[in-house]
């Protein structure tokens, strides 16, 4: 891999193997542009790799699309829910899904909670700003939000310390 960066009058080539070429080029953006890293410290993004190394003990892409295999582990229906959206996300982010939301009915079937359950905790849930509700020609969808993820971990890290 090769990269030019340009800065203001510096221009620095940077090659080898990718991961070298990003460790490079980050080291020389956090060295040249304080500001970048002090955004870093306030920014909160998940992108699928982060994703999938939190959640990979709780969620799979099946052949029947993102799941939640919990393995005997207790969560509660919210945990579930939330962490079927973050599936979602994932398969999504993955081009293993059209797009990252999900109706209640899919939620259901998805989780094999009540309905009654899902409709309560997703109102909750979108209520507090964990999830977000997007009204379609399809219906209401649901999608995690970066929040919600945060949320969640926090929840999850909590439960297995515990």
């Amino acid at each position: 891999m090769n990269v030019v960066v340009t800065y203001g009058e510096t221009t620095v080539e940077f090659k080898g193997s990718p991961e070298a070429v990003l460790e490079s080029v980050l080291r020389f953006l956090a060295k040249e542009v304080p500001h970048l890293d002090l955004a870093k410290k306030i920014s909160l993004n998940y992108p699928a790799s982060e994703l999938i190394d939190m959640y990979s003990d709780f969620v799979k892409i099946t052949p029947e699309g993102p799941r939640v295999i919990t393995e005997g582990k207790k969560l509660s229906d919210r945990d579930l829910i939330t962490l079927q959206l973050v599936a979602c996300k994932i398969a999504n982010e993955l081009g293993k899904a059209e797009s990252p939301d999900i109706s209640a009915q899919e939620l259901q079937t998805a989780t094999a909670l009540n309905p009654k359950s899902v409709s309560s905790r997703i109102s909750e849930l979108v209520k507090v700003g964990y999830v977000q509700k997007d009204n379609t020609e399809q219906g209401a969808k649901y999608k995690i939000t970066t929040q919600g993820i945060h949320w969640l971990n926090s929840t999850l890290l909590k439960k297995v310390k515990s």
